[in-house]
C-alpha cells in the first residue's frame, strides 16, 4: 500500500471519526459527510484530496474503515466515532456465542475490575475471530485476547451490534462476561 494511501487513511480516520471540526465539517447523525464537501474543505486546510484518492482508500483499506454512499456522494466511517456529532442508528443483532477483544497486557488488571468499557469511542468494539483481535491488539505491544461470552450477554438483555466492516460493538462488557484467550508477545 503506498505511503499516500496510508497517509489518506489516517487523515480520514482522524476527520471522520473523531475531528471533524479540525476541516470545519459538521458530520450529520449517521456519520456522513458529503464527498465535495470534504475535499474542498481539505484544500483550504492544505490537504489534498481527490476523489479518486478516496475511492482508492475506500476500496483498499483492508479494516473496510469508510462506507460511501449508495449514491457515492457521502462517505463515513463505518464505526469507531468518538464525535459527539455521530450517533450511528445500527440495527440490533443477535451475536455469536463468543466474540473477541483484543488489548494490551497493560491493561488486563483495570478490565479485570472494570470490564470492557468504550472509553471515548461510542462503543466497545468486539471481534468474530481471534486472529482479528490478535492484530487490534498487536498494536500496543504484548497482546491479550479475551473471550466475550457475547451470546450470554445477549440473552441477558445488553444489545450488540454489527457495523458494515463487520466489527461488532457493544455499550459495555462487565467483567463476568469475559476470560483470558490468550497471552501473545507483540510478534504474535
Amino acid at each position: 500500500m503506498s505511503v499516500a494511501i496510508v497517509k489518506t487513511s489516517k487523515f480520514l480516520s482522524l476527520v471522520l471519526r473523531h475531528r471533524p471540526e479540525l476541516l470545519g465539517l459538521t458530520l450529520d447523525s449517521q456519520g456522513w459527510v458529503s464527498i465535495a464537501e470534504l475535499i474542498a474543505a481539505a484544500q483550504l486546510k492544505n490537504h489534498t484530496l481527490s476523489l479518486e484518492l478516496i475511492h482508492e482508500v475506500v476500496a483498499t483499506n483492508n479494516k473496510k474503515r469508510f462506507t460511501l454512499s449508495e449514491d457515492g456522494q457521502k462517505i463515513r466511517a463505518a464505526q469507531g466515532h468518538s464525535t459527539q456529532q455521530v450517533c450511528i442508528d445500527y440495527p440490533a443483532l443477535k451475536p455469536p456465542e463468543f466474540l473477541y477483544h483484543g488489548t494490551s497486557t497493560r491493561f488486563v488488571n483495570a478490565i479485570a475490575k472494570n470490564g470492557l468499557l468504550p472509553q471515548t469511542r461510542h462503543f466497545v468494539h468486539l471481534s468474530a475471530d481471534e486472529a482479528t483481535a490478535i492484530a487490534v491488539g498487536k498494536r500496543h505491544g504484548p497482546v491479550v485476547v479475551l473471550t466475550v461470552k457475547a451470546l450470554v450477554m445477549h440473552e441477558q438483555g445488553f444489545l450488540f451490534y454489527q457495523a458494515e466492516n463487520g466489527v461488532w460493538l457493544t455499550d459495555k462488557v462487565p467483567a463476568q462476561f469475559l476470560s483470558q484467550a490468550a497471552v501473545l508477545d507483540s510478534e504474535g
